[in-house]
């Protein structure tokens, strides 16, 4: 069976990535605990392949409360030595610590907006950018808008939400559409 055509950055024959492309990457997202997961696994990203932290989704499930951040932001410093001692997630110091800190901050911009969606959305007008990309080249690390994202994330508490993991983010959550023209996911998100 021939193989549709995918953004140039799907390895052939990964089923992991290619899964996670065809169904996550670039569909707009508008459930508060889907975006919980979202920024807690491209924080926990950073300086690490996407493939490592896929990988490791179903262990982040399990060590971060199906990521609910209510029962996140209340995690102790008991709870976040038992993370560090967890297998099936990146037993990095600061992203268990900012996981719980996010946590925190996420419940804020929930009170003040009703949602974090409501919060995120009008960023980018309420409707997906569509960057009309031809190739891998033309995709950027970090743009304007997710710097003016990141240094409010970071003004409201967040960590580990800098311009470049907010553009993953954007990315991933189908703030952006830049999947590839030429890929059969361009006109689906």
């Amino acid at each position: 069976m021939k193989q549709p055509k995918r953004c140039e950055w799907v390895p052939d024959g990964d089923a992991l990535y290619e899964a996670y492309h065809d169904e996550e990457w670039g569909v707009p997202v508008h459930d508060d605990v889907k975006w919980f997961e979202m920024l807690l696994l491209e924080g926990a990203q950073a300086g690490l392949s996407w493939r490592t932290v896929l990988s490791r989704r179903e262990g982040y499930r399990a060590a971060f409360a199906q990521f609910d951040p209510a029962i996140v932001a209340r995690f102790t410093p008991v709870d976040e030595a038992r993370l560090k001692e967890d297998t099936g997630i990146i037993r990095n110091r600061l992203k268990i610590g900012s996981a719980v800190t996010n946590a925190q901050a996420f419940l804020a911009i929930q009170d003040e907006f009703g949602s974090f969606d409501a919060y995120i959305w009008p960023f980018v007008g309420g409707t997906p950018v569509d960057n009309r990309l031809t190739s891998l080249s033309e995709i950027e690390a970090e743009t304007d808008l997710s710097k003016v994202i990141s240094k409010d994330l970071k003004r409201r508490g967040f960590r580990f939400v800098g311009p470049i993991i907010i553009y993953a983010l954007m990315q991933a959550a189908g703030l952006v559409n830049d999947h590839l023209t030429s890929c059969f996911r361009h006109q689906e998100t």
